[in-house]
């Protein structure tokens, strides 16, 4: 069945942020690939979204893996039989302090987080070619990938997540500059701390080495934002909605932050 929907392609959609952002993009009025290597959470998200009135496809894709990214791309193309935005989403972030980064732990994250963000734009912009722009400065496409407030300020403990971030802000200014002129922008957002289950994981850690609980842990990262308080998923999905949707049509290569107040540029 094709829908009458646009189409937008979540990454890393079963959990967290790739999760709000689904959920919130389908209440925008897209029908959802909800990509996942974990199926049953993208068959979870998937099932939020249906619950709820709206269209989505789950597909188990592993985002370091190019083929797998493609053939889940056109397995959403070919139920939906459009795709208008792709979202970048899916990535790890285990704390590396620099003394313990492994060659296993470097590829490990690089392939997910800078490979999926490179397989995620060519599977995109092969479904986006078919289409033409009616003229110049017309839309056809959207890509938009997950940076980091860790991509703009080394932060301790965080250095191969933190440089696959910095890396992907790259990719997205170089990628706008190849395909704007057949109509497709690429975007980024960058969060600070959110509560996922990968930050969890992170504060947790911090707080078992001093004997303390994880929201005490949560708190101290909380301390460094002006706000007063981590970001919730939907906080990040709402500035995601902003880049999937026509009012941000006139933008392209930029990375924008949405921190609570952490970083200023």
């Amino acid at each position: 069945m094709i829908s009458q929907r646009k189409v937008a392609i979540v990454t890393g959609a079963g959990q967290g942020i790739g999760q709000a952002i689904a959920i919130r993009l389908a209440k925008d009025g897209f029908a959802i690939g909800s990509l996942d290597f974990n199926t049953d959470t993208a068959h979870e998200t998937a099932a939020q979204i249906i619950a709820a009135g709206g269209e989505a496809l789950p597909v188990k894709v592993d985002v370091s893996q190019r083929d797998q990214v493609f053939h889940g791309v056109d397995e959403v193309v070919a139920r939906f039989g459009r795709l208008d935005v792709m979202i970048n989403n899916a990535g790890l972030g285990p704390t590396t302090p620099i003394e313990d980064i492994t060659p296993e732990i470097y590829r490990t994250v690089f392939d997910v987080n800078v490979g999926g963000t490179f397989w995620g734009i060519q599977a995109a912009v092969k479904h986006f070619k078919a289409r033409k722009p009616a003229k110049k400065g017309d839309v056809i496409g959207k890509i938009i990938n997950a940076s980091s407030q860790a991509g703009q300020v080394g932060n301790p403990g965080l250095a191969v997540y933190g440089a696959t971030k910095f890396a992907i802000r790259g990719i997205t200014q170089t990628a706008a500059k190849d395909l704007a002129a057949i109509g497709i922008t690429v975007n980024a957002y960058c969060p600070g701390i959110v509560r996922t289950p990968m930050m969890e994981g992170i504060a947790r850690k911090v707080a078992e080495e001093t004997g303390k609980s994880l929201e005490w842990g949560l708190e101290q990262w909380a301390k460094n934002v002006l706000l007063g308080r981590i970001s919730e998923p939907k906080d990040v999905a709402a500035c995601v909605s902003y880049l999937a949707g026509p009012d941000s049509d006139y933008m392209t290569g930029q990375a924008v932050i949405i921190d609570g107040g952490m970083v200023f540029n």
